[in-house]
């Protein structure tokens, strides 16, 4: 495991936790977003979603070792490419990392919306001449 592999596994890690937070705060209605903000941030989150699973493929590439050539230094890289391609903190553990975290910051979009209907229903109610 490299220094920088290192590095971007905590900010991956932490970045899945803040979306699990971001979700579960949505859940429990401490916020709400209006529909037209909703629409945005989920078709934001959907286009990466998408890339992300387009790419996937393409990234597993990394996964093989690579043809650089025979002299000393190719073969020493080799091993190492893949391993920092496939390792824990690797680049394919951390993409699908960061698709579930799209996942869960879906949810807390999807969540938060809903709330912001529920409190506009509760304000017409409360409004509401009788």
């Amino acid at each position: 495991m490299t220094a920088m592999g290192a590095a971007i596994g905590a900010a991956m890690g932490g970045l899945a936790g803040s979306m699990k937070q971001f979700a579960e705060a949505a859940a429990g209605g401490k916020f709400a977003v209006s529909p037209e903000g909703g629409d945005a941030l989920l078709k934001a989150i959907r286009d990466m979603a998408r890339w992300v699973d387009d790419n996937t493929q393409l990234a597993s590439y990394l996964a093989r070792q690579q043809p650089l050539g025979s002299s000393h230094g190719a073969e020493a890289m080799k091993p190492y490419l893949v391993e920092v391609a496939t390792d824990q903190q690797g680049f394919m553990p951390q993409l699908k990392g960061f698709r579930d975290t799209l996942a869960d910051a879906e949810q807390g979009i999807m969540a938060a919306m809903a709330n912001y209907d529920n409190t506009d229903a509760g304000a017409e109610r409360t409004f509401r001449a009788e």
